[in-house]
């Protein structure tokens, strides 16, 4: 296995990643052409947040099973493009977060004594004392917009100088702001009451151009805004015109909507302090990003393990061991009515009962759409892109979680709809590890899932699975377990042969035209 780092990384993410057994190979700055042909041969790529991971580096990347972030935001990887392909995308989420929110404070003391502009003014050889007069924090009000990690302690550390902190959250409780010291508002009332503004907000459709012309109006007039967070959560040109107008009294962004700004009319206005992107460039933060994002990447290659995916259901790896049987049991589901199935599938419905209910759903219902699809595509199909692929052939895919099941301390039922008509199958795990087929359309059996088998129904009347096994027999093929069924006597049966070698089309026809034979079809799981 190999992993291209594609950026200025600390050398322990290679050192990391050569410990777990795979190969390293570290150009900082590689792009273009070069990056094309570097990526050919690679299952893994890290990157910081120079290089941009597109849907064309992808597509040069035939081998490409995962891409990290040495860092929290995704912005420079195109998401949708790695799901589709079945690539998983990682960061490393709070690694950064003492950086990014020392970082904010350093700028909000910066931007209240006008520290960088009196530097600027000694090393031009002036003493303005009088010019530059700033404003305490102590007393003035804090809006912080978005209290996840970096947002609480950003809370924390001003609450120490003593501000008063309210903030807006789409999601956090009232009780838990409360716990954090912090006053939770409408967005609305932290533009009209906050002396300073502070975001750490992802970048998405809904918080892109948040603080825009109109924001700015509702707020203080002399507000002073800072952005540690993601550029493009403020309309720039709208901040520029707000601090020429004086209705902003000061900003310092570190994030910027074009990296590097080039243009940006804030470069040229005094009152704003920038920063190149520094929030979590400390020593401390990039090694432990570094290590983290080397660590998630070997245990994804080497065990399969998802921590950290932005692009798929992660796994407590506590669960892993007991949910692997499981997964594979969907798998094996998957691929049992995947070749049942006739015509086209509307419609896939997954029910869970019993203890398997301890699971989260998605990843196993991946693993049962990645059975039924892979036969059934041209694109490659796993775990990472099997709901978009299911979702793009217009299946529908519904989950849900059932009573205790009877007979059975875990259960899983699948079910297809299509133009033909509805086909269904259960497993359990025998043991919490060996997987049994336990129904299949009506009918209930104790069957294998493995290997090549030999699915017949037939007429329940006596000597039809010794004509079914002579056939097998004088085909040199052997018998190594035989499952049986029926819905009441006399009536339709079904035989499930696991056998120890496949069998030649030829022999499947004449089984299927032995009499009282209904259909019969060869399976290999």
């Amino acid at each position: 296995m190999k992993v291209l780092i594609a950026d200025k990384i600390l050398p322990v993410c290679a050192e990391v990643l050569r410990r777990a057994g795979i190969e390293v190979e570290h150009r900082p700055g590689i792009g273009g052409r070069e990056l094309l042909e570097a990526v050919a041969e690679v299952e893994g790529i890290v990157v910081r947040s120079d290089t941009r991971i597109t849907a064309d580096i992808m597509r040069a990347a035939p081998r490409l099973r995962v891409v990290g972030r040495a860092g929290a935001g995704v912005d420079n990887i195109d998401v949708a493009a790695a799901t589709k392909r079945g690539v998983v995308v990682m960061n490393a989420p709070g690694e950064n977060t003492i950086s990014a929110a020392e970082h904010t404070l350093s700028l909000m003391l910066a931007l209240a004594r006008q520290i960088p502009q009196a530097d600027r003014s000694m090393k031009a050889g002036r003493w303005d004392r009088g010019r530059f007069l700033g404003v305490e924090l102590f007393g003035k009000t804090l809006g912080i917009l978005g209290l996840g990690k970096v947002g609480r302690e950003v809370a924390a550390r001003a609450r120490v100088f003593g501000m008063e902190v309210i903030g807006y959250d789409p999601v956090l409780s009232e009780e838990v702001a409360a716990s954090l010291g912090v006053s939770l508002v409408p967005i609305s009332a932290v533009y009209e009451r906050s002396d300073f503004i502070t975001l750490h907000l992802p970048l998405t459709g809904e918080t892109r151009h948040l603080i825009g012309r109109e924001e700015l109006k509702r707020c203080r007039r002399g507000v002073r805004v800072l952005n540690v967070a993601r550029g493009g959560v403020i309309d720039e040109a709208a901040l520029a015109e707000a601090l020429q107008s004086g209705q902003a009294a000061g900003a310092a962004l570190d994030v910027f909507e074009e990296e590097p700004p080039a243009g940006s009319p804030l470069l040229t206005i005094d009152t704003v302090i920038l920063t190149p992107h520094l929030g979590a460039s400390t020593q401390e933060a990039q090694e432990k990003v570094a290590v983290r994002i080397a660590e998630q990447i070997a245990a994804y290659l080497k065990d399969g393990l998802v921590i950290n995916a932005v692009n798929m259901e992660g796994i407590d790896p506590r669960l892993l061991p007991a949910l692997l049987p499981y997964r594979d049991l969907c798998e094996r589901l998957g691929r049992l009515l995947s070749s049942l199935a006739r015509g086209p599938v509307s419609e896939v419905t997954l029910e869970y009962s019993g203890a398997v209910q301890e699971f989260p759903m998605r990843p196993l219902s991946a693993s049962f759409l990645k059975g039924f699809l892979e036969a059934k595509l041209s694109d490659a199909v796993n775990v990472v892109n099997a709901h978009v692929l299911a979702k793009e052939a217009g299946i529908r895919v519904l989950e849900t979680r059932a009573a205790e099941p009877q007979d059975f301390t875990a259960l899983i039922f699948a079910s297809l709809r299509g133009r033909d008509g509805v086909r269904s199958a259960a497993g359990a795990l025998f043991g919490k590890r060996e997987p049994r087929l336990v129904r299949l359309d009506e009918f209930h059996l104790d069957a294998i899932p493995r290997g090549p088998m030999l699915i017949v129904s037939n007429d329940d009347r006596p000597g039809m699975v010794g004509r079914i096994g002579t056939a097998l027999g004088a085909a040199a093929v052997n018998i190594a377990y035989l499952s049986l069924g029926r819905d009441r006597s006399g009536g339709r049966a079904i035989a499930i042969f696991n056998l120890d070698s496949p069998m030649a089309d030829d022999l499947l026809r004449q089984i299927a035209a032995i009499d009282g034979v209904l259909w019969a079809e060869r399976v290999t799981l």
